[in-house]
């Protein structure tokens, strides 16, 4: 059953649904079960993974903040089973800690990721100008503009395609998924939590780490015309990092500027840049990807 045959689910339900699988349940000491996205089938999206093991790291640190993570994929995690996440505490200061995290699968490691924690304290400031983009208000949704040309899709490909996520994505500039043309490798698009979220900043840090993977290394294809549809194309994240600047809310509308730099040797790399709609840089994240073009 697709989720255009079900009962249509409020956004508040789908936005729930993401915290329950972002709330890791402790196990032991610095041990942690992330629970299976319900209906998710295949491979784990890898937001999720870096979400859930942030989520099991903010766990271990009670007087200091997560200013940053640093992830390594190493195999596709498997819809089929829950994650395990154990928590190494490798350094607790005066002003930092770090934490190490390993995301295991019957047994395998499947994530690698270091996270860094510290106390708050003020310093020299200065940010990157946010650039000059539509508002959100006037832009079409990503499902609206999925929806538009449902027909053109594989019919393999629409159950995925039209899934309800528990993320808004109004994009700035629409990709063309059907028949991707060359284009510079820079993106923009407003992101946002469907619905309200509780006010616990650690559970705001969890779902933008977690909306960080859903659009970064597709930017990296755009100067070549190609995405993950196109035939003989084989992606997958390498490795993923995020940097927590200022506080935010992401149930309010961000700004995810994405640019990619370079691309060779079957990888493409990514940059992105988070702004709140008055223009305060609160996060960035760079992510290498596989992008192997497979000759048939």
């Amino acid at each position: 059953m697709t989720d255009e045959s079900r009962p249509r689910r409020s956004d508040a339900d789908i936005v729930a649904e993401l915290l329950a699988v972002l709330d890791v349940e402790e196990l032991d000491v610095d041990l942690y079960r992330g629970h299976r996205q319900p209906g998710g089938v295949g491979r784990v999206f890898g937001g999720q993974v870096i979400a859930q093991g942030l989520q099991a790291a903010q766990r271990s640190v009670e007087d200091k903040v997560a200013h940053s993570l640093h992830a390594y994929f190493m195999r596709p995690g498997d819809e089929n089973f829950p994650i395990t996440y154990r928590v190494v505490r490798d350094f607790d200061g005066g002003s930092f800690a770090t934490r190490r995290v390993i995301a295991m699968q019957r047994g395998t490691p499947i994530l690698s990721m270091t996270a860094s924690f510290q106390r708050d304290e003020g310093g020299l400031h200065h940010q990157d100008t946010m650039p000059d983009v539509p508002p959100p208000e006037g832009l079409k949704t990503e499902q609206e503009l999925r929806r538009e040309r449902i027909d053109e899709i594989p019919e393999r490909f629409r159950p995925f395609f039209l899934r309800r996520r528990p993320i808004e994505m109004r994009p700035c500039q629409p990709r063309d998924w059907i028949d991707p043309q060359k284009a510079e490798p820079v993106w923009q698009c407003w992101i946002r939590a469907l619905s309200p979220l509780p006010d616990d900043p650690a559970v705001h840090r969890a779902v933008l780490a977690y909306a960080s993977d859903m659009a970064l290394m597709g930017t990296s294809m755009l100067p070549h015309g190609v995405n993950w549809q196109t035939p003989g194309m084989q992606t997958a994240s390498l490795d993923h990092a995020v940097w927590l600047h200022e506080p935010f809310r992401a149930d309010e509308w961000l700004l995810y500027a994405c640019d990619s730099p370079w691309a060779g040797h079957a990888r493409g790399f990514n940059r992105g840049r988070v702004y709140t709609r008055d223009g305060r840089l609160v996060a960035s994240t760079s992510q290498e990807g596989l992008i192997r073009k497979r000759e048939r």
